[in-house]
């Protein structure tokens, strides 16, 4: 069956973007260095990988069935020109949604019809889940499964955090040391 799975580059001190993230600059002033561990972009992406472990872990992240995107991530990402990586893409959005960019984007009302949409596209695959608003969302409805962490060794001192509120019960269930970064596997436990 298919899991819920948050990937997210994140710093020792719990952001996730640099400050000043939005439209244009999505990673915020400084946060490009939390995406490091995955190497220099080249031309053919997302047929390009990171060596070595982290290159497992990317394999991993490019093997999902689908996605469910917060829709402000998904706006300061561009849309990823309405693909990421060829699978379906799920927003959940209380604004009016805009035109889908392409037959792989699909607007929906609420994180509960993205999640399970998303699952039911992705069939035996997992879910890739982006955006610390719909990750908290998700948590308190219970629907996030795991989160693949990526540890960078840098304190950016202020940005958007990932964990802003609730109480949320992990397990360790991986934990995969790279080159500049560490990858740390939790189950949701409660």
């Amino acid at each position: 069956m298919a899991k819920s799975v948050l990937y997210m580059s994140m710093s020792l001190d719990g952001f996730i973007t640099g400050a000043d993230d939005g439209p244009g600059n999505g990673l915020g002033t400084g946060g490009s260095r939390l995406h490091e561990w995955l190497g220099e972009p080249v031309a053919g992406y997302p047929h390009f990988a990171p060596p070595g472990l982290s290159g497992q872990v990317f394999a991993e992240l490019m093997a999902t069935g689908a996605v469910v995107v917060g829709r402000k991530t998904f706006d300061y990402a561009g849309h990823w020109g309405g693909d990421h990586h060829g699978v379906p893409i799920f927003v959940p959005t209380r604004r009016t949604a805009p035109q889908p960019q392409s037959d792989w984007v699909h607007y929906v009302p609420d994180v509960v019809t993205a999640m399970r949409e998303a699952k039911a596209a992705a069939g035996d695959q997992d879910v890739l889940v982006h955006g610390a608003g719909l990750a908290q969302s998700l948590l308190r409805e219970g629907l996030l499964d795991e989160l693949e962490i990526h540890l960078i060794p840098v304190v950016l001192g202020e940005g958007r955090r990932l964990f802003d509120a609730d109480r949320i019960e992990l397990e360790l269930t991986r934990v995969l040391n790279a080159p500049g970064v560490a990858h740390l596997r939790y189950r949701v436990v409660s």
